[in-house]
Formats: C-alpha cells, sequence, structure tokens
C-alpha cells in the first residue's frame, strides 16, 4: 500500500472582508432621457475643448447631446 500524506490546511482567517452588494439597474434607469432624443427633442450643449472650428470661410460651432451623445454643427 501506497502512504499518502495528510492535506496540509489553509490558514483559515478571522477576519471577514467587506462584501458590497451590487445592484443591477433597471431599464428605466439605463435608458433615462433617451426617450426623448429618440423623438427629436435633444439636449444640445455646445462642446468646450474645441468651440470653434473655420470651415469654408466661416465659424462651425459643435453642438453634443448630453444625454444621447449625439452631434451637430451650426455655421454662425
Amino acid at each position: 500500500m501506497a502512504y499518502h500524506r495528510p492535506i496540509a490546511a489553509a490558514p483559515i482567517s478571522l477576519a471577514m472582508g467587506n462584501v458590497i452588494q451590487f445592484k443591477r439597474p433597471t431599464l428605466a434607469e439605463r435608458h433615462k432621457g433617451k426617450s426623448l432624443c429618440k423623438s427629436g427633442f435633444h439636449k444640445w450643449e455646445a462642446q468646450k475643448e474645441r468651440p470653434f472650428d473655420v470651415k469654408l470661410g466661416r465659424l462651425v460651432t459643435l453642438y453634443r447631446c448630453i444625454r444621447c451623445g449625439a452631434s451637430r454643427t451650426e455655421a454662425t
């Protein structure tokens, strides 16, 4: 018969870590405000990092929707 050594047990830690409960966002939370954008009611905001771009000899401002991220340009 073969001799089997006993398996050494891992040291037991008495201090337990903090358990964080993750909550999956509901559909309403994930898609909040997007129904307005689908209907054409975007919330436009002028981009700050590149406020003006010269194109064809006129000033062009880049706007981006806060809710959905769509972009548009407007010549001033």
